[in-house]
Order: C-alpha cells, then sequence, then structure tokens
C-alpha cells in the first residue's frame, strides 16, 4: 500500500537493525510511550531483532489502559441515569470496573452508544433535546482537541443537554513520574508521534534536560521504529540529551498551534489519578470555570463515587515499564482479553493486550530489573513533582 510499505521494508529493516548491533557497547533500558508504538513492536518483531543488550519496556501510552477503576464506575454510574444517553469510544466498553463495565450495564438496560467522534456524540444531543447525552471523553493530547471543538461547539449553540466525563491526560507529567520514581529503569525514550502532531515536541525539552535522557519522537511503521531507536541509542552511548525528531513527515516543534488554543480555551490541567500508577500532578485535562456547565461529574453529582483496584492486577507496574506482561500470574489464564482483569488486557493498545495477542507468553522477558544506573534528575525535583 502505497505510504505504508515503504515503512515495512525488510531489507531497511535489517539495515537499521544491523546499525544498532553496532553501535551498542553496554546494556539500555527504553521506553515507547504508546500503546500503538508497543503493538507494532510486539506484532512485527522489532525488539528480537535488537541485541541483548537493549531491553524495551512499555510505557503508560495506552488512555483506555490508564483510566482508573473510579472513572469507569462514574461512567457506569452516569449510564445507568434513566434519561442519560452515554456514549464512547468501543474499546472502552468491556474496560472493567470494580464490579462491572459498560457493556454489561446496557445489557442490563443501560443506554450506552459507541460512536467514532465526540461530534457524533454532539449529533446525537442535538436529535434528543429531550435527553442528556453525555461522551466519555478519553485519550492523551491526540484526542483531546475533538473533545474540546465538541463542547466548544456544545455552547456556542446553546445545548444544555451535552456534557463531558473528562478522563483525558498528559505525557509530559506521566514521563516525569516515571523518571523520578525510585525503582525508574528507563534510560531513553520513544515519544508518541500522534501526539507529537498536536502538541509539537517543546514541551519535551525541559524533561530531557532536567533527567539528561535522550527523547526521539517516532512513527508506529516497523522502520519508524527501528530508525528511532538507532538514534536514542546513538544519543546514549554518545552521553547526550535532547529531542529528536524521527517523525518530520508528520511533526513540526510548534504542533499544531489551532489545536493548542482551542485546548487553552476549552480545558486547563489538574491533578489525575492513573490506573496502578496513583495521582500525577497537572497531569489531566478538566474544563474551565466557564464551561464547567458541561461536566457531567458536576451535572450528574457523582464526584463520590469511589472505587479500589484490582489487588491482583498489576497494571500499575506494567505502565511504569517495571515488569513486562507475561510477569503478572494471572496473564492468560484468570485473565484474557474474553475475561479481563485490568485494561491493559482489553485495550486495543494495552500491552498486555499485545503479548497475548502475538503469542509472547514465554516467563524468561518478564523482568526488566535495571543493568545500568538509573537517569537521575539533574537538580532537585520541585515539591509539585509527583
Amino acid at each position: 500500500m502505497r505510504y505504508v510499505d515503504e515503512y515495512r521494508g525488510e531489507a531497511e529493516a535489517q539495515r537499521f537493525a544491523n546499525a544498532i548491533r553496532q553501535c551498542v557497547t553496554r546494556p539500555w533500558t527504553l521506553m515507547e510511550i504508546c500503546g500503538g508504538q508497543t503493538h507494532s513492536i510486539i506484532r512485527y518483531g522489532i525488539d528480537q531483532l535488537l541485541p541483548p543488550e537493549v531491553s524495551l519496556v512499555h510505557g503508560p501510552g495506552c488512555p483506555v489502559c490508564v483510566t482508573p477503576v473510579e472513572l469507569i464506575d462514574r461512567a457506569i454510574a452516569l449510564a445507568r441515569v434513566p434519561e442519560v444517553i452515554f456514549t464512547s469510544f468501543g474499546d472502552m466498553l468491556r474496560v472493567p470496573g470494580s464490579t462491572t463495565d459498560l457493556l454489561r450495564a446496557k445489557s442490563e438496560g443501560a443506554d450506552v452508544r459507541m460512536v467514532y467522534s465526540p461530534l457524533d456524540a454532539l449529533g446525537l444531543a442535538q436529535q434528543n433535546p429531550g435527553r442528556q447525552v453525555v461522551f466519555f471523553a478519553i485519550g492523551f493530547e491526540t484526542t483531546a482537541p475533538a473533545s474540546a471543538m465538541a463542547v466548544w461547539q456544545a455552547a456556542e449553540q446553546g445545548l444544555r443537554n451535552f456534557t463531558v466525563l473528562s478522563a483525558h491526560v498528559l505525557v509530559p507529567p506521566a514521563m516525569e513520574a516515571i523518571l523520578s520514581a525510585p525503582d525508574n529503569v528507563v534510560q531513553g525514550f520513544l515519544a508518541a508521534g500522534h501526539v507529537c502532531t498536536v502538541m509539537g515536541t517543546w514541551q519535551y525539552e525541559p524533561i530531557a534536560e532536567r533527567f539528561g535522557v535522550p527523547i526521539v519522537v517516532t512513527g508506529f511503521e516497523p522502520l519508524d521504529l527501528l530508525q528511532g531507536l538507532h538514534m536514542v541509542l546513538t544519543a546514549l552511548q554518545q552521553h547526550r540529551a535532547g529531542v529528536e525528531n524521527q517523525y518530520r513527515r508528520s511533526v513540526r516543534r510548534e504542533g499544531n498551534v489551532p489545536a493548542q488554543r482551542l485546548l487553552d480555551r476549552v480545558f486547563e490541567p489538574c491533578d489525575r489519578q492513573w490506573r496502578g500508577i496513583g495521582t500525577i500532578a497537572s497531569s489531566g485535562l478538566r474544563l474551565v470555570p466557564a464551561l464547567a456547565a458541561f461536566d457531567a461529574e458536576r451535572r450528574f453529582d457523582v464526584r463520590s463515587v469511589t472505587a479500589e483496584e484490582s489487588p491482583e492486577c498489576i497494571a500499575g507496574s506494567i505502565l511504569r515499564g517495571i515488569v513486562k506482561p507475561v510477569a503478572c500470574p494471572a496473564f492468560g489464564t484468570r485473565c484474557t482479553p474474553e475475561r479481563p482483569l485490568g485494561a491493559p488486557m482489553v485495550s486495543s493498545e494495552g500491552a498486555c493486550a499485545a503479548y497475548y495477542r502475538y503469542g509472547r507468553t514465554g516467563r524468561a522477558i518478564a523482568s526488566t530489573e535495571p543493568r545500568t544506573p538509573r537517569a537521575r534528575p539533574r537538580t532537585t525535583p520541585r515539591t509539585s513533582d509527583p
């Protein structure tokens, strides 16, 4: 297929793999942030092309995976309100809450509908003036502008039957939390190209400088990832920190400025709880006070709904890159895509789902114990840091 095949060439892939083997002289641990990158790496066996000194761990870049149980329970509570049409992307419907999921709530009579865009949900609000339409707004900076546009249009049109349950999260604070953790093993990052298409690369520069790590923005095809790995490993070998852009066909340093301006008009940063990880300061997006009328949690007063994470699911350790999915005793037995214990097994971008789908069940790849000293901050972390 044009514009795809040229990024999947076997000869070029082997050339990058050989270049990586030639440049690496010591162990390194790298993290790809995005769940889409994780699936490409496992699907195409990119990790198996790398020398044994290079360990890839999988980050918290799956928005479905990091949505906490508490927020899923609030979504289910909203869906069960009689006058509500609850809308969501399809991959959220089977994500387990504390006792059930949205698909089960639908089977029990809740009006839960799958949509492909927040503007689809806005259309339902226009078509059903006697019903309240709630959109489950999940995703990183990639999908947040579409949610912002839906809220902005609802305000412009004076629609009072449309609200959003915001679960939007931000990548840079998560990276800072990972690097600041005492058990961190990550020494370099592959950053997500689609996020940076919207937000640019400038937000990553202070992180690279503060923690002394290389960050390379990549795409999602095999050659994108292999070239990005070569770039970050070369930087590590040369003791260079900073941000580089492999995905230049889509990403610019400044990003999509109109989209960023829209986000600033509609959302503001807030502390956000991440599934299995805990609260990360300023890592989420909530509606600005002027648009609080479109906040579903406020309108339907579900903020009192709380829940605890499953003690059996080790999603937090997986999302922080401490262990691989197959280290979980429940992987592939008590936890499968049909009966998941946690979101990483059911999401189309989840690391557990990738390992299960592509047959990576060997226990030998379970550990990600650090083999070299982890990257440490160059300065004392601020008190507001996670």
